[in-house]
């Protein structure tokens, strides 16, 4: 098993910017993709962004695209996601996730690992 643990959440004004951080543990492998998803109440989960292994290939979603970047520490067994320009919008809880395979995928089922996920909240 892999466990993921996120931190880093809060509360922030518009234009602020948040770093969440994901800790992996546990049965680990090479070539694991990580993503980040979020999820506002009411909504379906929503592909943030994802890294693959060695950090070589990134995807974002369309709504945090030039404003989100996402980094990995395969050392450490870190992942990050450095949010900017944050907007109201952005409001959710975010999940850091991994994939056993090389491959990214947007689609929230196609992750085999989740986190408890972490709050963050953009007020206007």
């Amino acid at each position: 098993q892999v466990q993921l643990v996120e931190s880093g959440g809060g509360l922030v004004q518009a234009g602020a910017s948040l770093r969440l951080s994901c800790v992996v543990s546990g049965r680990t492998s090479s070539g694991m993709v990580m993503g980040w998803f979020r999820q506002a109440p009411g909504k379906e989960r929503e592909f943030v962004a994802a890294v693959t292994w060695n950090g070589g290939i990134t995807n974002f979603g369309d709504s945090v695209r030039g404003r989100f970047t996402i980094s990995r520490n395969n050392a450490q067994n870190t992942g990050s996601l450095q949010m900017n320009s944050l907007k109201p919008e952005d409001t959710a809880v975010y999940y850091c996730a991994a994939r056993r395979t090389a491959l990214i995928s947007t689609t929230p089922a196609r992750y085999d690992y989740w986190g408890q996920g972490t709050q963050v909240t953009v007020s206007s």
